[in-house]
């Protein structure tokens, strides 16, 4: 190859010294980082005091990493018997200045690089001269693709290093555990550009196991393709998906990048056969043959990709797939599922046009370690059924963004993706648990989010003929004792009364038929107890029968807070915490305070809206939805409207009636209670006392 070399004898191979911080002795020893504190501070008067500092680095203390392994075997400390075995995992190797790497990303590099070249090899480094391990190097990575440049930058520092990779390995007891700990620490290392796209376990079991189940429906030996640059999480879990129960091919992008090159070292360390895929510099590749891609947008070697960048990506994938290729990608859900404008807009739509997006799930949060709070979303690929009309073209779709990654729930939806790559007879045949069948064409006429599904009904609820003789039922139950009879409702099962369909907060807006009002923040000392305008805030929408009222004056309110307005009759107050909870302010005239929130119905144009309807959806949704934006709400047919607003306020008005019956019968029972208990009252039996004879005054 004509590359330099290390001549002469072997160079000295010392392991330099381990520290340690005292967050790594926590970690070391199994234990809160508080208690490493509290057994330095103990010991330091006892016959085995704590280890004192060795050095220090940016103002943070360095202990010996062997002093404090003694320490802990000789006390009996912490909850790690094999602290002594592990202690290289936790620890940072120091060297001379002289034979130091430049950085810390570089002994990163030259670790992983180490590692990967003890599998491959299959040899001891730590007997091996600086230019021995260069040869191996070259002889392992002939083009330079994965570990040769690393190795070679470390120059003087490459033998202590090499002896380090050894005992890590033994720590961990492998090179591929060696490995995971050293990527694993990715947080607290300043690997940004890993840390920044780093999925949680859930979300990496999903998408490996949507990988693996689309790869069990191909005729051929599983070959999965990443052609993002630097993408390996994903690949490794589909490793361990498989274990050792069928051979499997990786094909990773070509990409020069350090994050590329790790992802090769990482799947050269874990013994898998892979190979590069040839992309050029627009993002454009070719593979032939059954496939499954999985891509994670934005990838490790890109973390700044912008939407138009995401969807690129994705379409490079679908321009070079055949029926007989199958693809899997996450990325956040605002490019995936919701309202997307402009020219991301309409490359979207082009891919969905192109009629191999089969699946669309949205995601919950908290699949993105970096940013909890930012949705994920899943896009299946798989054959356009070209034979079928434009027109009649379907997706599934399907909405787990409340709904946690539990066994049970990653099944099923593997099952429903699977499913969906079937045509229609096969998927009529199949019984969907999350995802449901949506006209392609309709998704493309949506401006707003792609993924919606109506919002959860009471368990009682059933359709048509039995839920309009419960309905009879109980207003025959009722009626016996209601004062006003007439006021119950009376149903008839209909099939012809079709409502428009739900739609989300969001596209309700953007439309008109909604309004949305922040609340606003109050001075506590502005609050009074007695009389002036209502105050609605989480207190009254969490309890509205037994929140302490609270008022604030009309020209207080005026004066101190301009910005602030008034609810009007109809109003919905909604929150999203602790738990979504809202209500209908009949009257007006109210003050909305954060983090109450108000939902105003346009009254010349609702677009189907009732406030009653509009409250149930948002009380029914589950605790864990937070995300306003996307709530479905229920529209009602124009010719129901107003007879559905005259029964609920009826019922309305009986509910209060029986609140308040409650309230006299539990004050009934109080007076009852205390006044025979205390003395002051006694109480006959009405059976015993005779009646008046006739007659008698």
């Amino acid at each position: 190859m004509g590359r330099f070399r290390l001549k002469g004898a072997a160079m000295d191979t010392a392991t330099g010294t381990l520290r340690m911080t005292l967050a790594d002795v926590a970690s070391l020893a199994q234990v809160q980082r508080p208690v490493v504190s509290m057994w330095r501070k103990r010991s330091s008067g006892g016959p085995l005091p704590f280890p004192g500092a060795a050095a220090t680095a940016n103002g943070v203390e360095l202990f010996d990493a062997d002093e404090v392994t003694a320490w802990l075997q000789a006390t009996g400390r912490g909850n790690n018997p094999e602290a002594h075995n592990d202690v290289a995992v936790y620890a940072k190797l120091t060297v001379p200045a002289a034979e130091a790497p430049r950085n810390s990303r570089q002994t990163f590099d030259g670790l992983t690089s180490l590692l990967a070249l003890k599998v491959i090899t299959g040899e001891t480094l730590s007997k091996s001269s600086a230019a021995d391990l260069l040869d191996a190097a070259d002889e392992a990575d002939p083009d330079d693709v994965f570990l040769y440049s690393e190795l070679e930058a470390l120059g003087s520092a490459l033998p202590g290093l090499a002896s380090f990779a050894d005992r890590l390995a033994d720590s961990a007891f492998s090179a591929s555990a060696a490995f995971e700990k050293l990527l694993g620490h990715r947080f607290k290392e300043g690997l940004r550009e890993h840390s920044d796209t780093a999925l949680t376990d859930a979300a990496l079991k999903l998408v490996a196991a949507a990988a693996t189940g689309l790869a069990s429906t191909l005729d051929s030996r599983p070959l999965f393709v990443d052609s993002t640059p630097g993408g390996s999480d994903v690949m490794l879990s589909i490793v361990h998906q498989f274990g050792e129960s069928a051979p499997v091919t990786f094909l990773n992008a070509d990409h020069d990048g350090g994050a590329s090159r790790l992802a090769r070292r990482r799947l050269a360390v874990h013994g898998t056969d892979s190979g590069p895929v040839r992309v050029d510099a627009k993002g454009a590749f070719a593979v032939s043959g059954p496939a499954v891609h999985v891509a994670q947008y934005p990838a490790p070697g890109d973390p700044a990709l912008d939407t138009v960048g995401i969807l690129s990506g994705i379409e490079n994938i679908v321009l070079q797939m055949d029926d007989s290729q199958r693809a899997v990608v996450i990325a956040p859900a605002r490019v995936l599922c919701d309202a997307l404008p402009g020219e991301a807009g309409n490359l979207r739509s082009d891919l969905l046009r192109s009629g191999r997006v089969r699946a669309i799930v949205r995601l919950q949060q908290g699949m993105l370690r970096a940013k909890p709070r930012e949705p994920q979303a899943l896009w299946v690929l798989g054959p356009s059924f070209a034979d079928v009309p434009i027109a009649d073209r379907w997706t599934m779709v399907a909405d787990l963004s409340t709904t946690p990654l539990t066994l049970d729930v990653s099944q099923d939806l593997i099952s429903d993706v699977v499913a969906s790559m079937g045509d229609r007879a096969t998927i009529r045949a199949h019984s969907f648990r999350f995802a449901r069948l949506v006209q392609t064409r309709v998704l493309l006429a949506r401006t707003g989010a792609l993924v919606s599904v109506p919002p959860g009904r009471s368990t009682t609820a059933a359709a048509g003929a039995e839920a309009a003789l419960r309905v009879e039922k109980l207003v025959r139950v009722l009626s016996s004792s209601a004062a006003e009879s007439s006021a119950l409702p009376a149903v008839l099962p209909t099939e012809s009364n079709a409502p428009p369909p739900p739609a989300t907060v969001q596209d309700l807006i953007n439309s008109g038929n909604l309004k949305y009002l922040k609340g606003i923040r109050l001075e506590v000392a502005d609050l009074q107890g007695k009389a002036g305008s209502r105050i609605l805030g989480r207190e009254e929408l969490m309890d509205p029968h037994h929140a302490e009222p609270r008022f604030i004056t009309l020209l207080d309110f005026a004066a101190k807070y301009p910005a602030g307005r008034l609810t009007e009759p109809g109003d919905v107050v909604f929150c999203t915490s602790p738990r979504p909870a809202t209500m209908v302010d009949t009257e007006g005239g109210a003050v909305v305070v954060f983090p109450a929130r108000i939902l105003r119905i346009d009254q010349g144009d609702p677009g189907g809206l009732l406030p009653a309807v509009v409250a149930a959806d948002i009380n029914g949704l589950n605790p864990a939805d937070k995300t306003w934006r996307n709530w479905r709400l229920r529209r009602t047919a124009e010719a129901q409207r107003q007879p559905l607003t005259n029964a609920l306020e009826a019922l309305q008005h009986e509910q209060a009636q029986a609140r308040e019956r409650l309230k006299q019968l539990e004050e009934l029972a109080t007076l009852i209670t205390d006044g025979v208990a205390g003395g002051s009252l006694t109480l006959t039996d009405p059976i015993s006392i005779a009646a008046p004879e006739e007659g008698t005054a």
